[in-house]
């Protein structure tokens, strides 16, 4: 399991892997409280995605980037006009 540690490389590799397979990409993210870190996990039972932070201003990064995700996995149209365009 590769552990990215820029935002940028992870948030290609994970649009990569989603673009490869839509149907079975899963996204988890896990909150520790106790050391204040979330985890982002991209995986499609193959290949698994890591980035894990606990800066304030990733936070907001993951948040933006798990919501646009959720949209492409729930729009039939959205999904098939992402696939076009790339």
């Amino acid at each position: 399991m590769p552990y990215y540690r820029t935002w940028e490389e992870f948030t290609r590799a994970a649009e990569k892997l989603y673009q490869a397979d839509p149907m079975k990409v899963r996204v988890m993210l896990k909150y520790r409280h106790c050391d204040g870190s979330l985890r982002m996990k991209v995986t499609d039972d193959v290949v698994c995605l890591l980035y894990t932070t606990d800066q304030a201003q990733d936070v907001k990064k993951i948040e933006k980037f798990h919501s646009q995700l959720m949209r492409l996995m729930v729009a039939r149209e959205s999904r098939s006009s992402a696939m076009e365009t790339d």
